[in-house]
């Protein structure tokens, strides 16, 4: 038989912010954040947002429109053959799209 209990470790990032949050929910429950991070991960619902298959289809377009939109503009840095205007009006309207997709996705359950 084993001395030690078997235990998992697993290392999590957060950001200042985010840090900041835990430690004044562990302080207000006075437990220490390892103990609150260890119940909130046990105890709370975990939603995960997942699109519809006829999204799927649409954002790995823009994806792929994305990356052309990058190729384009490093090929044209190159021979100096296209406006800043142009390409930033372009790039703007992709991010444009990509965050009314977000919209939309982020509102649908």
């Amino acid at each position: 038989m084993r001395k030690y209990k078997q235990i998992k470790r697993k290392e999590v990032i957060f950001d200042p912010k985010e840090w900041e949050l835990i430690e004044k929910w562990a302080a207000r429950f006075n437990i220490t954040t390892s103990e609150y991070i260890r119940q909130a991960t046990l105890t709370d619902k975990v939603t995960v947002a997942k699109a519809p298959g006829d999204w799927a289809v649409l954002i790995n377009t823009l994806k792929k429109i994305g990356t052309n939109i990058n190729q384009l503009s490093k090929k044209a840095n190159e021979l100096h053959c296209i406006y800043a205007d142009d390409y930033e009006k372009m790039k703007g309207e992709f991010e444009q799209l990509c965050h009314t997709l977000n919209a939309k996705l982020s509102t649908q359950e």
